[in-house]
């Protein structure tokens, strides 16, 4: 029946970016043949929504068992023949099509709107324009077009809001419990917050708050890195402000989140708004992964349970607010796509109708059931650390939310001092990376507070979700479409679902080790070493201090400065720069380029001829025993691989002439000279290359060389150096200080700790022996 009803038919669908959309239209092109679809697709900010059909909807593996059963080549020829995707956006009136989407759209019989804005977290306005507006704009471009296709709209069964009891399939404002909320003023107080949070976000006050911990997480990484980080922050504390509103918004009308008002208000607005548009109505309650299609545990993305089950079977979630003996309505994504399948070939009734597609009535799966289950597996098939050891799963405990609440609340709050005592000292490689764990332990603290908050609701929930017109619809059907398009909710076996199939899936797709000692498998580490190291690899780009070698433009002068003093000036000269130290590191913790030219005021009026002669020596007994070998062995694997290789930094050239040979290139600072005297003048030729100053010598020696910079590799130790590393494809932080060190854990980047070879003098101060021709030397400052 259903196969046959479909036969011929044009189908226009929205959604299909996402997990339940990704299975629809799986479904439709391997179970109805002859039906063709047209695919609504935002276009991305650099891609065509041809490019986003090839590249993000059809390249799932969702499609892999069609594609085997066809051949790619006869898939592809199949997908073009049958899929017509137009570009265009449900949150824009008119839906943002053009003429050829608009007439795509009226050439269709059916219409199935499963687009939406799913987090449970979204910021109010967004969800408002997708879940409350998306299907009245979808009802009115109906309308304009002059056409009645059937509409299917993708629900949610929890618009029946926070209740206990029976939740049947009638419409939301049929409900005895249905708070008569005016959703035409929702939509303007949805956007007058936003435009006031906007507003607030702009204050003087605010933006300097933002600039304050732009500074804090960066550093001196320079104003333009600075300034779009306190954009970021800015933007985030407004989407913040939104996701606020948004919970204490349906909060107050009896909504868990603003994902279920929203959709609660947008099935109100659709049957107002629908004028002579057929419509029907599917309610699925928390989708999960496949029973059965396209493969039995496929899913796309983590849903609402993974996440929770998977900080559990870390440690990481000890307990979890629930009932125990209350349901946990999940039903497979297969059953969902199946039951939206059939209502479209069914066609529509006289008056809209609503199809809940839930277990809870039907086959209930109980919380306590679920707990038990993923327990024993996880106690059967621990995951292990990164040390290879089991992680013993908890016993779980049933606690309210305001419990779990306070203590997640409680070790956030030590971990934010913890992190901050971190930061302010000077620690640096290995040692930076105790606060980049502690910022992993907090982040998996502040996901933990978040999924209590999201979905300790839907845990709590007591509503009972009917299914008798889901179970009439099936009780039509005969045994093929039953076979093929099966959506009857007692079909699921609980314990065999979860401990066969869902979890199986959930580690499959988070990437654990199910099994003790190192990986057999390539490591994270090993694999990004692999990529900077390939030959593809075009340039590579170091820093000096602390990436090359262990030591600062500071060490560098003192050596220089006490190579031809008298003792005691030499006692005297160290006394004074232990005094100057800390503000010193402060300027340039500050601003690094201000910092250096400052700094080099300090070789006005030396020498020329002997800090030529004196570099010399310094590259031999300072440089070389401070240097890391594993650094000149990657940058020699570079030339030998090809790459060209460069060395950009702010030390001055006397300094780095000994270093040139190692390199292709040397870009760094340069004093003026006083040709008339023969002594440098203590003034910097050119801005300093630190900061964006940095990126900027890069960019210019790429467009010079004619290199490609998503092709190229930048080593470096400090914040101060983002810069650089942002605009390259292959970021290295080498023995990075604590700000860096957390920065590239999140970012994913290649971490690299050198140390100096062993054996090599540590002396406390870097003074330089004295030369024996100290006493005629004449001496500097």
């Amino acid at each position: 029946m259903i196969r046959e009803a479909l036969a011929g038919k044009r189908i226009f669908i929205t959604g299909t970016t996402g997990f339940l959309g990704t299975n629809l239209l799986e479904r439709l092109l391997r179970t109805v043949p002859d039906c063709e679809v047209v695919l609504l697709v935002r276009k991305g900010k650099r891609s065509s929504v041809e490019q986003r059909l090839k590249r993000e909807i059809l390249n799932n593996d969702a499609y892999d068992r069609l594609k085997a059963e066809l051949g790619k080549d006869e898939f592809a020829a199949m997908a073009a023949r049958r899929i017509l995707a137009v570009a265009g956006d449900v949150s824009r009136d008119g839906l943002g099509l053009d003429d050829a989407g608009r007439a795509a759209l009226a050439s269709c019989d059916v219409v199935i709107h499963s687009a939406a804005a799913v987090s449970f977290d979204s910021p109010l306005d967004s969800a408002v324009e997708i879940n409350l507006m998306g299907p009245t704009r979808i009802a009115h471009t109906l309308q304009d077009l002059g056409v009645t296709p059937h509409l299917v709209a993708v629900s949610t069964c929890y618009v029946a809001g926070n209740r206990r009891g029976s939740a049947p399939e009638i419409h939301v404002v049929d409900s005895p419990f249905f708070v008569d909320v005016d959703w035409r003023a929702e939509v303007d107080g949805a956007r007058r917050a936003r435009s006031d949070a906007e507003a607030q976000s702009r204050t003087p006050e605010k933006l300097a708050d933002f600039r304050a911990q732009a500074r804090a997480e960066l550093g001196a990484a320079g104003t333009p890195l600075l300034a779009d980080k306190t954009e970021q922050l800015r933007g985030r504390w407004v989407s913040d402000r939104m996701v606020a509103a948004g919970r204490a918004r349906s909060a107050s009308v009896g909504w868990p989140d603003a994902y279920a008002f929203t959709k609660a208000l947008g099935e109100r607005a659709l049957m107002e708004e629908r004028g002579n548009i057929p419509v029907s109505v599917v309610r699925p309650s928390i989708i999960e992964s496949a029973v059965a299609e396209p493969r039995p545990g496929w899913i796309r993305g983590f849903r609402m349970a993974e996440p929770v089950i998977l900080s559990y079977a870390k440690g990481l979630l000890k307990e979890f607010p629930g009932v125990p003996e209350g349901i946990i309505d999940v039903i497979p994504v297969d059953l969902v796509a199946s039951a939206i399948i059939a209502v479209a070939a069914r066609g529509p009734l006289d008056e809209p109708d609503v199809v809940q597609v839930a277990s809870g009535s039907a086959n209930p799966l109980r919380y306590k059931r679920l707990v038990d289950g993923v327990s024993e597996w996880f106690g059967e098939r621990p995951i292990y650390d990164s040390s290879g050891q089991p992680i013993m799963v908890p016993e779980w405990s049933f606690p309210g939310r305001g419990r779990v609440q306070a203590q997640l609340e409680r070790a956030m709050t030590l971990l934010e001092k913890a992190e901050k005592g971190l930061q302010a000292l000077p620690l640096r490689g290995e040692q930076a990376e105790w606060s980049a764990r502690i910022e992993d332990r907090k982040a998996e603290a502040e996901r933990a507070l978040g999924y209590v908050e999201l979905y300790g609701a839907y845990a709590e929930c007591e509503a009972i979700y009917g299914v008798e017109r889901l179970l009439e619809l099936w009780d039509t059907l005969d045994d093929d479409d039953r076979r093929d398009f099966c959506f009857d909710p007692r079909v699921v076996d609980w314990d065999d679902y979860i401990r066969e199939i869902h979890l199986p899936s959930v580690v499959e797709h988070a990437r654990v080790r199910l099994a003790p000692g190192k990986r057999e498998s390539e490591t994270r580490e090993d694999r990004l070493r692999r990529q900077v190291l390939d030959p593809q690899r075009q340039l590579a780009a170091f820093d000096l201090e602390n990436t090359i070698i262990a030591s600062n433009v500071v060490a560098s002068y003192a050596w220089l400065a006490t190579r031809r003093l008298p003792p005691v000036d030499r006692a005297r000269f160290v006394a004074q720069a232990l005094k100057a130290a800390p503000g010193w590191l402060a300027q340039d913790r500050k601003d690094r380029s201000d910092f250096l030219r400052f700094f080099y005021r300090r070789y006005d009026g030396a020498p020329v001829d002997q800090l030529d002669e004196d570099s010399l020596e310094m590259m031999s007994q300072l440089l070389l025993a401070k240097s890391f070998p594993a650094a000149v062995r990657r940058v020699r694997e570079h030339r030998r691989l090809g790459h060209r290789t460069v060395l950009i930094t702010g030390a001055l050239d006397l300094v780095v002439k000994p270093l040139a040979p190692l390199f292709d290139d040397v870009v760094c600072a340069s004093l003026a000279i006083d040709e008339r005297t023969g002594r440098y003048k203590g003034e910097l030729l050119e801005v300093p290359p630190t900061g964006e100053s940095r990126a900027q010598a890069l960019f210019d020696y790429a467009a010079a060389h004619d290199l490609d910079l998503s092709e190229a590799v930048a080593y470096a130790d400090s914040t101060s150096d983002l810069p650089m590393l942002d605009v390259v494809g292959f970021p290295v932080a080498v023995n990075p200080e604590t700000r860096l060190a957390a920065l590239a854990r999140k970012r994913g980047w290649l971490v690299e700790h050198w140390s100096k070879a062993s054996g090599a003098p540590a002396p406390t101060f870097p003074i330089a022996p004295r030369a024996r021709s100290a006493a005629s030397s004449g001496g500097r400052r």
